[in-house]
């Protein structure tokens, strides 16, 4: 999701594109989870080596987008009334998604999944946007510790946001601050390595006419609208296929 506005800054829609496959990537996933949920499909999201490393992929690539955009918009200046007011946005958002996560599964509220850690991101890769190899080093070793580390210390219920435990929280949806606040930091490396490498012109100025190009474009645009209701429409439609076809 674009968590990064700047008032002057054109759209690069190569980092729109990017964003719009993982929203792309995203809808299969959930679809297929609805269709789960709905008893359509028999899978086990959280065990199939499958589904658990897709879900890697589309976190990441989010997430990596997120740190490219965050050094687009505010490498040269921060624009402080829209990085707040984006920022509210998010908080807002997550807060709707833990609502009605705990409607939809009491037992597994979302109460730090991918909205909240973009928020939380947001706020503490700021001060990382101006530097460059310390976000290489800082990164990996952060997606080290976050994936081979585990401590009882963490599994304290105001910890479980960091990471590192020993045991995955019951919720729906997960991303903790370690590991994958490093994959932010890899997003800022790499959107200030094109910098001075001299790549950013050709990826600013890339341009696509293929019609499959601008509809992800579209969707990487609009990325957080589209979060918020496709699960909302995708429920509805299955329950009321459910409704009709199930005994």
């Amino acid at each position: 999701m674009n968590t990064a506005t700047h008032a002057t800054s054109p759209r690069f829609e190569m980092v729109d594109a990017l964003r719009g496959l993982a929203i792309l990537m995203m809808f299969s996933f959930h679809f297929s989870f609805d269709l789960n949920y709905f008893h359509f499909i028999q899978t086990d999201f959280y065990h199939n080596p499958f589904w658990l490393n897709y879900r890697i992929v589309i976190v990441s690539t989010f997430l990596s987008v997120m740190g490219m955009s965050l050094y687009i918009a505010h490498h040269k200046q921060v624009q402080l009334h829209k990085y707040l007011r984006r920022l509210f946005i998010l908080l807002a958002c997550a807060g709707l998604v833990s609502l009605g996560s705990y409607l939809m599964f009491p037992q597994g509220m979302i109460f730090f999944g991918i909205l909240h850690f973009i928020a939380a991101a947001t706020i503490l890769a700021l001060p990382f946007v101006r530097l460059y190899w310390t976000n290489l080093i800082a990164g990996v070793a952060i997606i080290v510790l976050g994936s081979t580390v585990k401590h009882p210390f963490f599994d304290q219920a105001p910890l479980q946001w960091i990471g590192m435990m020993t045991h995955k929280p019951v919720t729906e949806d997960y991303v903790p601050l370690f590991p994958w606040f490093g994959v932010v930091l890899l997003g800022i490396f790499f959107a200030r390595w094109a910098w001075t490498a001299r790549h950013f012109p050709a990826i600013s100025q890339w341009r696509s006419r293929l019609a499959a190009l601008r509809v992800l474009r579209f969707g990487g645009r609009h990325s957080l609208l589209i979060y918020m209701v496709h699960q909302p429409i995708f429920i509805g439609i299955l329950y009321a296929v459910h409704k009709l076809t199930m005994p």
